[in-house]
């Protein structure tokens, strides 16, 4: 039997962050909004009107460029792409063809053994073809008895990037959704959010045997709203093209969509090619220079990108790869740990298990941004010091975090106001021993005959009588002894 591999290219549509629409003065976001409020003359193509350019669309595709280690064009053209749809209102959208912003790139894909056959994990490069600018079309709803259309979206700025066809499982094509989604949000430029329309992906899949080279008819994925939604259309797409070659059939270059309630892809129509859409050059906008100086000046605090703080993170303070990868999935929080591990001065192993461990979970409960907490890298560095210092021992630590958080006070300050400091008077201690021994003969026999595992319990019941403020290896001592 034929053994077959997948090969998978994909398109993503990427909603740029900026205030207004790439042509117009109209709010870009328009999620909250009721259908066909937030449009005008301009993103409706009415006549006699004129587009102009947002500068920050076109800054904020410069950093994507930069990202994503692609090449930025001195100067780009604008064109028309011109199909008839009923969410496009003016019969063409204003993109950009055969001289974009940006060419070439890649982005390093580390793929985890869960998703590696060979259950190894390993790192793959996915190559880009290149990164163009373009404004949104519409959005057509289908109530079931009749089509309703929405040009709230029209106008809306994007970046499309086009991958080679380098992935060849669905599981990398997810892999490579979620952190080319990670790396957006790390440089801030979109919210990346696939289920409002801010992250879009069509799959291009073909099916080729074991070492052929050529690629064979494709099929292009659409309305795919999830990572998850990808992974699995790739999976039935591969499945649906395997037993149709089996079978001697052809592949046809169809457009399928995704239909995420019933789980299954659907044809809407054949799939255009390039020549459909009889670009042109956009009359009403100048080509595009983006100089050096602009450029600069446009990169001038561009940050280290996530997969390389990992590695420092690793190399520097000796993190596993485990509290690394968590501690830069987002920007803020591994601008969080750096912070605190200077304020702290001492392990930062010690202020990773702080944060992956109690400060993570405050965060994904309470919808935290770690650059906007009082609960600051300073405040938590300071508490790290008073359970360093036996101020207080770890568990009055860690019931103190959401105190901070909520109060906004030093640590310092909150264990001085509600007498937290811990106690190591060796006769306040003795005394409560003293006093658990006496009203424990059972436990004190159980111990004496070898059950050793309740010196636990007999030091949790002083911790409990000295609400939790007794210095519980001095405790210990103390039982020991007594115990005897």
């Amino acid at each position: 039997m034929t053994a077959y591999e997948t090969v998978i290219g994909l398109e993503t549509h990427i909603q740029l962050n900026t205030l207004t629409k790439i042509f117009c003065a109209c709010k870009a976001d328009s999620w909250e909004d009721a259908p066909n409020t937030n449009i005008c003359p301009v993103c409706t193509g009415l006549p006699g009107v004129l587009p102009v350019l947002n500068e920050r669309v076109v800054e904020k595709a410069v950093l994507l460029a930069e990202a994503m280690h692609a090449e930025v064009q001195p100067i780009s053209y604008f064109d028309r792409k011109n199909y008839f749809y009923p969410d496009l209102p003016k019969g063409f959208q204003i993109s950009q063809f055969d001289v974009p912003i940006a060419l070439g790139g890649y982005l390093e894909l580390p793929i985890p053994a869960a998703a590696d056959p060979q259950g190894k994990g390993y790192v793959t490069r996915v190559r880009i073809h290149k990164l163009h600018i373009e404004e949104d079309a519409g959005k057509t709803k289908n109530d079931g008895s009749e089509r309703q259309v929405d040009f709230n979206r029209c106008g809306v700025p994007l970046v499309e990037m086009v991958t080679e066809p380098d992935l060849r499982t669905a599981d990398e094509a997810a892999q490579y959704l979620l952190r080319l989604r990670q790396l957006l949000r790390w440089i801030g430029i979109s919210e990346a959010d696939m289920e409002k329309g801010n992250l879009r992906c069509d799959a291009n899949v073909s099916i080729r045997p074991v070492g052929a080279t050529h690629l064979n008819e494709k099929t292009e994925i659409k309305n795919v709203n999830s990572i998850d939604s990808v992974r699995e259309a790739i999976r039935k797409e591969v499945e649906r093209q395997t037993r149709e070659v089996e079978e001697g059939n052809t592949i046809k270059a169809w457009t399928l969509e995704w239909d995420q309630d019933a789980g299954v892809l659907r044809k809407m129509r054949s799939k255009e090619t390039e020549a459909d859409y009889r670009y042109f050059r956009e009359p009403d906008l100048l080509p595009l220079h983006v100089s050096d100086e602009w450029k600069r000046a446009i990169l001038a605090d561009f940050p280290e990108r996530p997969l390389e703080r990992k590695a420092r993170f690793m190399q520097d303070y000796n993190l596993p790869e485990y509290d690394a990868d968590i501690l830069t999935l987002e920007r803020g929080l591994s601008d969080y740990f750096e912070a605190a591990v200077k304020a702290y001065g001492g392990d930062p192993k010690k202020v990773s298990n702080w944060m992956m461990n109690d400060l993570l979970r405050m965060i994904n409960e309470d919808h935290l941004d770690p650059a906007a907490m009082r609960l600051t890298p300073q405040y938590l560095a300071e508490l790290l010091k008073l359970v360093d210092a036996g101020t207080i021992n770890m568990t009055t630590g860690k019931a103190l975090l959401p105190q901070i958080q909520e109060s906004g006070k030093a640590p310092a300050r909150l264990v001085e106001e509600q007498g937290l400091a811990q106690v190591r008077d060796d006769a306040a201690i003795r005394a409560v021993c003293e006093q658990i021994i006496a009203a424990s003969p059972d436990e004190v026999a159980a111990y004496r005959g070898g059950k050793d595992s309740l010196m636990g319990w007999f030091v949790g019941q002083v911790m409990r009588e000295m609400r939790g403020k007794a210095d519980a290896k001095l405790a210990k001592e103390v039982l020991t002894e007594l115990l005897k």
